[in-house]
């Protein structure tokens, strides 16, 4: 019995995430409201725009993949 086994004898499935340009584009907005900071405040808005969509579907998007996994292993 190894570690992804069960007491039943029914293997732990992993689970990893599919592929996402979510993380890029959260780091591309603090990129671009830093960069604002020192040039102008409207690239400030711009990147936190892109920042605030970005954190939004990376939290939709987990709470999907969260819901879809099974709920009777704990």
């Amino acid at each position: 019995m190894n570690d992804h086994d069960y007491p039943d004898g029914t293997r732990e499935q992993i689970h990893l995430p599919g592929s996402s340009v979510v993380p890029l584009m959260t780091g591309l907005g603090i990129t671009i409201a830093l960069v604002g900071l020192v040039l102008s405040w409207w690239m400030v808005a711009a990147g936190g725009v892109v920042f605030a969509i970005a954190v939004a579907r990376w939290i939709s998007a987990v709470r999907e993949e969260v819901a879809s996994l099974p709920v009777d292993r704990a």
